[in-house]
């Protein structure tokens, strides 16, 4: 008889925290129950394990309410169509469970914390291990939403110290293997490209290059290059994914009077900008300092990134940068 979720053929997700009252009393939402955060799991037949054939959106919240969640679910849907999978849940009350997990957890922390947002849905049980599903009469999708608490100590420093990136030899996938509007958890090559990257600068990410050497995307984050008298230049709309906070940050910039476009770029041009950011859910929008050891603009975070965080943090309500370093040492 197993006694363990390992023996049982579960892939467990515990969330350790440093709150024992969070640990012990934070939900997640599987499959339509509510069940205790620390006991999600996931059997090891389910495809989103075997093949990594997962969607996935991460929201955040500012002053506890979801940022943009509907944004989210709708890029959620276009990748659920990409891959042909029926979570069995409408939109609608995707929108509903999402906002009560987050009430729910973030009554638990700090009121001037937040939260991270995860969701993920598979396709379900992996055809070539049904037999392992039969036995447990599991079928269909596996849908999860589950909270977390924010990594702050990871990016508290980059608003005023800045990124370092550097590219590698991993490219990012190419359109013929998924578009690239699919957000999903297969993301080797980010993993792949990161250790390279930091194998040369312990402090540096990856910034990724199609197969013509154009830029696209750094791991996971968008990346805007500014150039005084043409504004902030994104790679082209079709070769990246439509990031909601990117899509959020072009909106700030032209209330601040930015000019936003999209052109190809190379890493000389890059190079060539009098500012860089990167904007992704979690941190928003942080500055670029350098690539591939070369100073972008003068090697410190420029006047336009901080308009952009400043109107940020007015746009939340919250002081982002001031948040996280509240909460980076906890």
């Amino acid at each position: 008889m197993p006694t363990t979720p390992a023996e049982s053929g579960l892939w467990v997700c515990t969330h350790p925290a440093k709150i024992p009252d969070v640990n012990t009393a934070a939900v997640a939402y599987l499959n339509g129950k509510w069940v205790p955060a620390a006991q999600v799991a996931v059997p090891v037949y389910d495809a989103g394990l075997v093949l990594g054939v997962a969607v996935a959106e991460q929201v955040r919240t500012f002053r506890g309410r979801l940022f943009r969640l509907e944004q989210h679910l709708t890029r959620l849907a276009r990748s659920l169509d990409i891959v042909q999978v029926d979570p069995g849940i409408l939109l609608g009350r995707l929108v509903e469970r999402a906002e009560e997990l987050a009430r729910r957890n973030h009554a638990l922390a700090d009121p001037n914390d937040d939260l991270g947002l995860s969701i993920f849905i598979t396709p379900g049980p992996y055809a070539t291990m049904a037999a392992l599903a039969a036995a447990e009469e599991r079928s269909g999708p596996t849908v999860c939403l589950h909270t977390y608490p924010l990594p702050f100590h990871i990016w508290a420093d980059k608003y005023e110290r800045g990124q370092v990136l550097v590219t590698t030899d991993v490219q990012q996938v190419p359109a013929a293997c998924w578009p690239p509007e699919l957000k999903c958890r297969s993301r080797m090559h980010y993993y792949l490209a990161d250790r390279q990257a930091r194998q040369v600068d312990p402090l540096a990410r990856a910034l990724l290059l199609d197969q013509d050497g154009y830029v696209l995307e750094a791991s996971t984050a968008n990346i805007l290059a500014f150039y005084e008298g043409e504004g902030l230049v994104s790679p082209p709309r079709e070769k990246i994914l439509p990031g909601v906070s990117m899509n959020f940050l072009a909106e700030l910039a032209v209330d601040l009077g930015i000019s936003v476009g999209h052109r190809e770029l190379r890493v000389d041009d890059v190079l060539q900008a009098d500012e860089v950011v990167l904007c992704s859910t979690s941190p928003a929008v942080w500055p670029v300092v350098r690539l591939n050891g070369r100073p972008i603009g003068n090697g410190r975070p420029g006047a336009t990134f901080r308009r952009l965080l400043a109107a940020w943090s007015q746009r939340v309500g919250v002081d982002i940068p001031a948040q996280a370093r509240r909460f980076a040492e906890r």
